[in-house]
């Protein structure tokens, strides 16, 4: 782990580490991924079935066999303990009414000569989502990939997960049923990828893919772009957390290893002013490690990706962190509202003592799936926009095309595009 102050001489070097985490080498994987979207698109449902048994250690029998049942579903759902059943109601609940504050809205603005100016916004006809379901289940992404789909008015969602050894994950199995998803694949990794954005015998074609994967996926879902639209390339997992000697240095530690026990790439960075701090939570780091069970996938993520980092005042750690720009970011300050403003880069923000990114992950509402490796200085969250479309509106009347026209017919003339000169000119008055 890099455990620095800003004054050291090599901390340039540290921090430019740090700042590169981000960089996954699509590179290596990229001919793999190629070849597999290839075969998607050559052989489709032959394809899927000869990956599934090379990645997931079982063989379909048949294209239906691809398919889980809603009955399934509902059976998983059914025999769900009463508590967890209530906390997932919960958690759709609260992202359902967070999202549907997100919609956009068709708006027309009409101008005094007749000119009809607007947007009409719509959902795109369907959307494949990307749940993972490799190291871990994550019903949680479900929701939070589904909810905003359906939110948009999204008709067709389909949904791709993979199942080692053909064992779905029973929870996720739920969550499907809750938020009344119908098809569900057993299909992972850059085939699920390339079956959505090119069709099979039994996978629609998709409009929209969202959701996060490994680095196979990512590269799939770059590759795929254009072909269809796509949320984010994401990559590992990571936590930045802004605090000083308010903090408990407990809370911290665990909260970084919140992240820490995703993946082994997982990026967990504290920057703080306080040596105080630093120093303790240096210290329960290890105590809250030996406790985990994923501890051997956290120590290894603490250890070759985690950094603490020591700055001579808070405005010179925001600094760092806006570089940085985490995927999530908790302040855990005593007046964190005050600092909100000087943050510009990040996924999402925790504010305060009580605010743990973990509650954000599940209840709290907010789109968990985020810009991860520096990118959310350009990305956002996932969201309802993300599954809809605008349309520009326009309308003259004969008064407003003899308004502007001739500044209009001028640019086209200017740049040499005649016909557009000329479509204009014609219904000018003479």
């Amino acid at each position: 782990m890099i455990f620095t102050h800003t004054n050291n001489s090599n901390f340039a070097d540290e921090f430019e580490e740090l700042l590169q985490r981000g960089k996954m080498d699509i590179a290596h994987v990229s001919s793999i991924v190629a070849n597999i979207i290839d075969e998607i698109k050559t052989d489709k449902n032959s394809a899927l079935k000869l990956h599934i048994a090379k990645f997931d250690n079982w063989t379909p029998s048949s294209d239906a066999d691809l398919k889980i049942s809603t009955e399934l579903m509902a059976k998983a759902y059914e025999v769900l303990e009463p508590k967890l059943k209530s906390a997932l109601h919960l958690a759709y609940d609260r992202i359902k009414l967070y999202h549907e504050k997100q919609k956009p809205k068709s708006w027309f603005d009409t101008e005094a000569n007749g000119t009809i100016l607007g947007q009409k916004v719509t959902a795109v006809d369907s959307a494949g989502l990307y749940i993972p379901g490799g190291k871990a289940a994550y019903p949680s992404s479900l929701l939070m990939n589904v909810i905003p789909a359906q939110v948009a008015g999204v008709e067709e969602i389909i949904v791709c997960t993979p199942t080692p050894n053909n064992e779905p994950n029973e929870l996720l199995l739920a969550a499907c049923h809750l938020c009344g998803v119908s098809e569900v694949y057993k299909v992972g990794g850059a085939s699920a990828i390339a079956a959505m954005a090119y069709g099979t015998e039994i996978i629609p074609k998709v409009d929209v893919i969202t959701g996060p994967g490994n680095i196979f996926v990512a590269t799939a879902k770059k590759m795929v772009f254009g072909e269809v639209n796509i949320d984010m390339i994401a990559g590992p997992s990571e936590i930045g957390i802004l605090a000083d000697d308010s903090a408990d240095a407990s809370h911290m530690a665990v909260d970084m290893l919140s992240q820490a026990e995703h993946d082994e790439m997982a990026s967990s960075i504290l920057i703080t002013p306080s040596q105080k701090l630093a120093d303790a939570v240096k210290v329960e780091l290890e105590n809250w490690l030996v406790k985990l069970p994923r501890e051997a996938i956290a120590r290894k993520s603490i250890e070759e990706r985690g950094a603490i980092i020591v700055t001579s005042s808070m405005d010179e750690a925001i600094k760092l962190m806006n570089e940085i720009a985490p995927e999530h970011l908790e302040i855990a300050t005593d007046n964190a509202f005050e600092y909100l403003p000087f943050i510009k880069h990040a996924g999402a923000i925790f504010l305060g003592h009580n605010t743990p990114e973990a509650i954000g992950d599940y209840v709290a509402g907010p789109n968990h799936t985020l810009p991860t490796g520096g990118t959310a200085k350009f990305y956002s969250p996932l969201g309802v926009e993300n599954f809809m479309k605008k349309t520009s509106i326009i309308s003259f009347s004969n008064k407003a095309i003899n308004e502007i026209g001739e500044e209009c017919a001028l640019i086209a003339n200017t740049e040499g595009l005649t016909a557009h000169e000329q479509s204009v000119r014609v219904r000018l008055t003479k």
